[in-house]
């Protein structure tokens, strides 16, 4: 249980699903976590139940739509710990209602997922990135979606904006990684995460597990047993990459037919 001793970690949108996962697993192997969410009551509750569980958090308010609460929320790591080692850029948006396909989409929604799911990207490495090179080194990864990869009937601005964070990825990579600083991404399929438990009807996830690969649809922890890897040394070689963590959903033949056809009986 010290796969990742003595790091620092800021894992944005941390409260709930495939954040808390990640923040839990992260202080469970040894690192001090900073929960960042616009939910600070949720992730007041998530780092308290690390601290009980033996691990060191704490929490902050973010509203990854401003830059000055990204810039906050890494400074405040840097006070409260002295150093961020790991960067966890998790934070991501998206409406079923507003992002349609190209001639519906209402521009402001695209505006606001671009702006919330690739600029936070952007903004969070860009105040890491000077404490990691002071520090020697540092990880960051960013969570990305298979909607960046294969297209839907709807999800437009989404599936965009996580295209972007897969190429923001490789340019942070790249530009970087001469100060020891690495960048991956993780791109989920379908994660059993409360909010899609709660928001996707059982023949929605029965859809895509009938074109999973694996016989069942993937946990939080699938995805933050992913960034633990990431965050540690483990790792250390890997750079650049966005790793697909979606069940072997995307390997075989489309299956947008059967989301058609279950969203016209709907």
């Amino acid at each position: 249980m010290t796969r990742v001793e003595g790091k620092v970690a800021l894992v944005t949108g941390g409260a709930s699903g495939i954040g808390l996962s990640s923040a839990r697993l992260l202080a469970r192997e040894g690192a001090k976590v900073v929960i960042g969410d616009y939910n600070l009551d949720g992730a007041k509750e998530a780092a308290k139940e690390i601290e009980k569980s033996g691990g060191t958090a704490s929490a902050i308010f973010l509203d990854a739509s401003i830059e000055e609460s990204i810039k906050e929320a890494i400074e405040y790591t840097v006070k409260m710990y002295g150093k961020i080692d790991v960067l966890f850029n998790n934070v991501g948006l998206t409406n079923l209602q507003k992002d349609l396909d190209v001639v519906n989409i209402d521009l402001d929604e695209w505006d606001r997922l671009i702006d919330v799911n690739a600029k936070s990207v952007l903004l969070g490495s860009r105040y890491a990135i000077p404490y990691m090179k002071e520090a020697g080194g540092g990880s960051i990864i960013n969570t990305t979606s298979m909607a960046g990869f294969a297209s839907d009937a709807i999800r437009t601005a989404y599936g965009a904006s996580k295209a972007a964070v897969v190429s923001l990825t490789s340019y942070i990579a790249t530009q970087y990684g001469k100060d020891g600083i690495r960048c991956n991404a993780v791109a989920p399929g379908l994660i059993l995460t409360p909010a899609a438990k709660n928001n996707l009807p059982k023949e929605v996830q029965e859809i895509f597990l009938k074109f999973n690969a694996l016989p069942y649809n993937g946990e939080p922890d699938d995805i933050g047993y992913t960034v633990l890897f990431l965050a540690s040394d483990e790792s250390k070689y890997i750079t650049g990459q966005t790793i697909k963590v979606e069940g072997g959903h995307y390997i075989a033949n489309p299956s947008i037919e059967d989301f058609n056809e279950f969203m016209k009986k709907a």
